[in-house]
């Protein structure tokens, strides 16, 4: 080894799902929004010239709207890059203790990425047989908890009453309840801010609002844990959200209309291609989220992925522990899914 490589920072880095450059597939393997973002995203007229400017550090426009929406003051509004760039501030900032954070084992697998980053230490719990998150075991002495509402990979979501008892049982360290799917399916835990000033609720623009590509997330929490996530955004880097996001990111919130199109018709794709999945033979955690976890009674899903694959329709293959027989189908248009369940039809019938 030469001198310096024992300074180098090692971790194992988070694996993203496969993003093919073949346009001519159907892509089903990043839980990405079939539909595109509100006609007044793509109507939205932006200045140009301005991109030789810095944009606003404080994200103003976009604070504003969000709080809004949510019925909160600015200063419980926290903006990031992504709910990716939120989270990973989260820990850098409420995640100092010498005790370790707690997170299912069964999760989305950026958390022990982070952890490991930071050199935050942490123990996973593990999931039920059913692949539900247990709230005792978030009970005992720790020094922070997250987990995602619904639960991913798997869709599973927990009821407020949960999320409560967690908190209950937390009162000393920051709980954080990721809700990338939440518009999906279950209730976000914004309604209780209110009452648990250790509580914070992080959302993305990446599912259900159709904005992957922009990398708009946020956080919501009381006014002294947004602060202290902007301390250290401002001290790792002011100018995080870019222009062109800011804009769009607020024209998304004002559509409304458009925001519950697009998620009714993901919901009811969803129910009408897991009555498929029960027909021919798959198993799956009821989901509340835009996928489906899914296990075949014969057929593995390694195999299911390589055949669908193929056929050049991506699904999410995880070669891990117990999971290692389930396949997370992101829901696409009706048309899409209709192709699936074709091919899944030659496949395990």
């Amino acid at each position: 080894m030469r001198a310096w490589e024992k300074n180098i920072r090692k971790v194992v880095p988070y694996t993203p799902g496969e993003q093919p450059k073949d346009t001519d597939i159907i892509k089903l393997n990043t839980n990405e929004n079939p539909y595109p973002p509100s006609p007044k995203v793509l109507n939205a007229q932006t200045q140009l010239e301005r991109l030789r400017l810095y944009p606003d550090a404080k994200v103003s426009d976009l604070v504003n709207e969000l709080a809004k929406y949510h019925g909160l003051k600015d200063d419980q509004v926290f903006v990031g890059v992504g709910s990716d760039d939120v989270l990973a501030m989260t820990f850098l900032t409420f995640f100092n203790s010498e005790k370790p954070i707690l997170f299912p084992d069964i999760t989305y697998s950026f958390y022990d990425v982070w952890a490991d980053l930071f050199r935050i230490p942490y123990e996973t719990k593990a999931l039920n047989e059913q692949f539900e998150i247990i709230a005792s075991d978030y009970y005992g002495e720790n020094g922070g908890v997250i987990f995602p509402n619904p639960n991913a990979p798997t869709g599973l979501v927990v009821t407020l009453d949960f999320i409560k008892d967690v908190l209950d049982h937390n009162q000393d360290v920051i709980v954080v309840i990721d809700e990338a799917y939440i518009d999906f399916g279950g209730e976000s835990a914004r309604a209780l801010l209110d009452a648990y000033d250790n509580l914070l609720v992080v959302r993305t623009f990446s599912k259900s609002r159709s904005m992957a590509g922009l990398r708009v997330g946020y956080a919501m929490g009381n006014a002294d844990l947004i602060k202290a996530l902007n301390d250290v955004k401002y001290s790792y880097n002011s100018y995080t959200m870019n222009y062109p996001s800011i804009v769009l990111g607020v024209e998304s919130v004002k559509d409304e209309a458009y925001f519950k199109e697009t998620v009714q018709k993901v919901v009811e794709t969803r129910e009408w291609f897991e009555k498929e999945l029960t027909r021919l033979g798959f198993t799956y955690p009821k989901s509340s989220s835009n996928f489906v976890f899914a296990t075949h009674s014969r057929v593995s899903a390694k195999e299911i992925f390589e055949k669908t694959k193929e056929a050049k329709i991506f699904v999410r293959y995880f070669d891990k522990p117990r999971i290692d027989n389930y396949l997370r189908i992101t829901i696409g248009t009706m048309e899409e899914m209709q192709t699936l369940v074709a091919k899944l039809e030659e496949i395990v019938l």
